[in-house]
């Protein structure tokens, strides 16, 4: 098994980091603070320094990908003017303060496991089993795979087998982990829709081992896959809310009644065909580098606190555009309906776990809680039972795979208040939806009732440590934030391409112009995305985009003015791979933030980018563990 490589990061350089990313950014964080649609309106380009002007006015865009963005495609690089010193010096400065985004091996050498992964197959990992690959894109096959092997190490140095999933989707991780990996898993995840589909994959995983160990059995020449185990994960149906202390948390777990479903009793559809009313889905409301490195985590001397019960804030995330098939409107007022109940279990009545109707179409019935009949047949699968303990009464490792906004904060402050909580894997994403002080209710992010007192009271996404948030400008603005989730190596390879898409960026900064000249009160708003805009005229584009916003369509159009602003096309580019050389540095922050944050508890960590970043631009994943004698 491939090492994991992090990069050494003592806590006093992660500090030094920070201070020093806060500020480059005190200077230029207007830059990112910008947003591009409002190029013409706001004369964003006007506001850089005349230099910078000069040096990259109309430069062709495979110039701003290597002299600006430092895409090292290129071994020669020629720059067609001097640059001026200060913008040579951004240029350094935020590449020397982001953290590495390349993935290493042991020794140091640059990873070529995406090439080996895909080489046969750009759609296919051949490296993960195909039972694996069903219904998983090829992100998410090589994300799996990653952070599965990660997790497996850290389980194995704390000696915890019980994962939690968090986030957990439609269970690809969770299913590579158990029945891969043969963890004990709990895939806790708020959407009902995509814990439906994570079960039913589950059912199809089965069944597909189950025909490949009895074509085995026929055939005395073939040998099963060790690796592969009928350890089937637990499914929660629940919103992580870290609003609740831990002990809350805990209780809330430790006073639930689970239903008896076990996983020999998974159901094989091709012959009966379950019942949603029973579909094996455990209900509740979850609040919840190499080998040497992993395991230097747990050797790692503790100065931790005692554990805070201060409660934690976060939001509900909806995932349903990542990670399966959009839901109706209907189903999606439902989840937020369910969720209200905030703080106490809930149970959706579509999700009926006592039923003593039937569950299949062959009149099976549940008698004592146990299904009969048909579907009490189906021990043959020989699933093997999960750890039915709460994830609190056992020890646990918690896990998110691109967790939102402040579900991955969550995560670390319930490692490091609960005691029982003995490593972490954390690979976050959505940058934007953290709460800060300076905007407690981010958009797009679900929140319960709170009283303006209770607001007040808030923990925040960000800062998350004390040494950050005393950082003068350390403040991030939620459209740094949005632009630090922006996937730069492929923008990298668009600029290199002189993509025709780029030109998107010019027309909708053109179309707000059009937009205040119709209503000056409407700014900035969301014109939903017109499909291949390169290809249509700017007056066809207008068209569309004003029907979608419900203005007139038959106004005339300033041609002379229109023409001026396309004709800068190239420098609405520039300014936005500008902003985009400052993404890296901002996340950076957080994430150092994050690091802090869990030094200051007591505990050691590393940030390891375990994902091709062409591939997955968010591939940076926080890595703790509690040293053994802390968690005996």
């Amino acid at each position: 098994m491939a090492d994991f490589h992090s990069h050494p990061f003592p806590p006093e350089e992660q500090k030094l980091l920070a201070l020093n990313i806060t500020r480059v950014l005190s200077v230029y964080g207007y830059i990112a603070d910008s947003y591009i649609i409002e190029f013409f309106t706001d004369g964003l380009w006007e506001k850089l320094p005349p230099s910078w002007q000069m040096a990259l006015h109309d430069l062709p865009s495979p110039m701003l990908s290597t002299l600006l963005l430092g895409n090292k495609e290129f071994n020669h690089i020629s720059y067609r003017s001097v640059w001026p010193l200060s913008l040579l010096a951004l240029k350094v400065a935020a590449q020397a303060l982001a953290y590495p985004r390349t993935p290493k091996c042991q020794s140091g050498e640059v990873c070529s496991g995406l090439q080996e992964e895909f080489q046969n197959n750009h759609c296919q990992n051949s490296l993960l089993n195909h039972i694996f690959r069903k219904h998983v894109k090829p992100k998410k096959q090589h994300e799996i795979r990653q952070l599965g092997k990660l997790v497996k190490q850290l389980s194995h140095v704390t000696g915890c087998e019980h994962v939690v999933d968090v986030g957990s989707g439609q269970g690809h991780l969770s299913r590579f982990l158990s029945f891969g990996l043969d963890l004990s898993i709990t895939a806790v995840e708020a959407d009902e829709h995509l814990v439906r589909m994570a079960t039913k994959f589950d059912q199809q995983l089965v069944i597909t081992l189950q025909k490949e160990r009895e074509k085995q059995a026929r055939n005395l020449n073939l040998h099963s896959n060790p690796s592969i185990t009928f350890r089937a994960p637990r499914h929660v149906l629940g919103w992580v809310n870290p609003r609740a202390s831990w002990e809350e948390f805990a209780h809330l777990l430790d006073s639930f009644d689970y239903p008896t479903l076990e996983p020999s009793k998974i159901v094989d559809t091709s012959e009966c065909q379950v019942d949603d009313a029973y579909s094996g889905v455990y209900v509740h409301n979850f609040q919840a580098g190499s080998s040497d490195m992993v395991r230097s985590l747990c050797s790692q001397p503790s100065n931790k606190r005692e554990a805070s019960t201060d409660d934690a804030t976060t939001c509900h995330e909806n995932h349903s555009a990542k990670h399966g098939k959009s839901r109706t409107k209907t189903q999606r007022q439902t989840s937020i309906q369910d969720v209200k109940t905030i703080g106490y279990p809930f149970v959706n009545p579509s999700i009926n776990l006592k039923s003593k109707a039937s569950i299949c179409q062959k009149n099976c019935t549940m008698e004592n809680g146990r299904p009969s009949g048909c579907c009490a047949t189906h021990k043959k699968h020989g699933v093997s039972s999960v750890n039915t303990l709460s994830p609190l009464k056992s020890r646990c490792v918690l896990t998110g795979l691109h967790a939102c906004g402040d579900l991955s904060v969550a995560m670390l402050r319930h490692f490091a208040r609960c005691h029982n909580v003995v490593g972490i894997t954390s690979v976050a994403c959505c940058y934007m939806k953290l709460t800060t002080q300076e905007k407690p209710r981010p958009p797009g992010v679900l929140f319960p009732p709170m009283s303006s007192e209770s607001v007040q009271q808030m923990e925040f996404g960000y800062p998350l440590s004390t040494w950050v948030s005393k950082l003068p400008g350390h403040q991030l603005s939620y459209k740094s934030r949005e632009l630090s989730c922006h996937a730069i190596e492929d923008y990298c390879s668009r600029l290199m391409n002189e993509s025709t898409s780029l030109s998107s960026h010019c027309f909708r900064a053109v179309l707000e112009t059009v937009i205040r000249d119709i209503d000056p009160t409407m700014k900035r708003v969301g014109v939903q995305t017109i499909k291949k805009s390169h290809k249509l005229s700017f007056e066809e584009y207008a068209y569309l985009g004003l029907e979608r916003l419900g203005l007139r369509t038959d106004i005339p159009l300033d041609g002379h003015s229109i023409k001026s602003m396309l004709n800068q096309s190239q420098n609405v580019v520039a300014y936005f791979s500008l902003a985009l050389l400052l993404a890296p540095l901002i996340e950076t922050l957080i994430l150092l933030d994050r690091m802090i944050f869990l030094h200051e508890q007591g505990f050691h960590c590393e940030l390891i980018p375990l994902f091709d970043p062409k591939l997955s631009p968010r591939n940076l994943v926080l890595v703790a563990a509690k040293p053994k004698e802390e968690t005996a």
